[in-house]
């Protein structure tokens, strides 16, 4: 028998939201996770607001909605706030009645700013690593780590010379610029739009960009950040960041352990940083001809490379790039939306904590 095509809506509905999300769906292990993360950063949350005034947004609401943007590559808090008026599944994971009124989105952004301007990403992941069932998860022992570019959100364009004025400049705010024949240099010039970032080359034959670094610290088992930051991208930013997530890392406990990296930390200096800190570098060789035809002194010498972790290590440290995969084609930091050294990193660590959780379903069950 056909169905009837009634539009008329009931005028009474009861709609329980919790009954309208699948038992198995994996938003709900990650949902429990960062709930009980969340908890354990009450205090921190205090903090940040005083006892009078009106009520924000609670803290806890506002960094579930955004994981949910990076979970979900949303572009924008706009199109963020769109999703949670009609998304029973958003409004249930956010902690949102159906009856709830949606936040604007430029309160929404006000009320993000003010986690951003604290560390509270950095404790949220640090947080997220603390509890029980994720813990078991980690290795103590192996880690890999690596850094990426991140390109600002500054033109090109708005890279000028300081404590002056470019004479081929045009008209408005987005003039055309002719660099032909200029020299620029982060010494002589910085963006007008984002003083902090740094124009930067990956390597010959590519185009210098504004940009930051990223970095990111991963344990070899499963494959989970255990530490990230952001600095100025610089010739030696990886290896200073690496050596500083590995003292973060290793504050407590004291034992040896590996550090994987690739060709670019294969150097004197850091080596010897590393085995100072008792960790044993596996760090692939860089021996390469270079264009004078000598081949390139390794620090990397048969003692190490005689053990067959060395191998094992070397195959785990790739893993890294899918952390940087996911967290600029999914939570959007091909290109970041910040400006400034420190929003940018506060960003991109709730980025690595979110990577984490999409990840704890499946980590999870198969360790059940």
């Amino acid at each position: 028998m056909r169905g009837l095509d009634e539009r008329s809506g009931s005028l009474f509905s009861y709609v329980d939201v919790e009954t309208r999300v699948r038992s198995d769906h994996p938003l709900r292990t990650i949902r429990a996770v960062a709930n009980a993360a969340l908890a354990d950063l009450s205090d921190d949350f205090a903090g940040l607001y005083t006892n009078f005034g009106r009520p924000s947004i609670p803290p806890e609401k506002l960094l579930r909605a955004m994981l949910l943007q990076a979970f979900y590559g949303v572009g924008s808090e706009r199109r963020l706030m769109e999703r949670l008026e009609f998304d029973l599944l958003f409004r249930w994971f956010v902690g949102l009645g159906v009856d709830d009124p949606v936040w604007d989105h430029s309160v929404f952004s006000k009320n993000r700013d003010r986690l951003l301007e604290g560390d509270i990403a950095a404790k949220f992941l640090a947080a997220v690593l603390a509890q029980p069932q994720v813990k078991q998860l980690l290795s103590s022992e192996h880690f890999s780590v690596d850094g990426t570019l991140i390109e600002a959100w500054a033109s090109i364009k708005s890279f000028r010379r300081k404590h002056g004025k470019d004479d081929d400049g045009g008209p408005g705010r987005n003039g055309e610029r002719n660099f032909h024949g200029e020299k620029r240099s982060n010494e002589t010039h910085e963006s007008t739009t984002d003083p902090e970032a740094r124009l930067y080359r990956k390597g010959h034959g590519q185009p210098a960009k504004l940009c930051y670094m990223g970095h990111a610290l991963m344990e070899n088992r499963n494959g989970l950040v255990v530490g990230g930051q952001v600095t100025l991208a610089t010739g030696t930013a990886e290896r200073e960041a690496a050596l500083a997530l590995l003292d973060a890392r290793r504050s407590i406990r004291r034992r040896r352990v590996t550090l994987a990296a690739d060709k670019a930390y294969d150097v004197t200096e850091f080596v010897g940083a590393l085995r100072e800190r008792c960790v044993t570098p596996h760090i692939a060789r860089n021996d390469h001809v270079t264009k004078t035809g000598k081949r390139r002194t390794s620090a990397i010498d048969a003692r190490t490379l005689r053990h067959v972790g060395y191998a094992i290590s070397q195959c785990c440290r790739k893993r890294i790039e899918e952390v940087y995969g996911w967290t600029k084609a999914q939570a959007g930091f091909a290109k970041t939306r910040f400006r400034g050294a420190k929003r940018v990193g506060t960003s991109f660590t709730l980025a690595l904590a979110a990577y984490n959780l999409i990840r704890l379903p499946k980590l999870l069950g198969a360790a059940a």
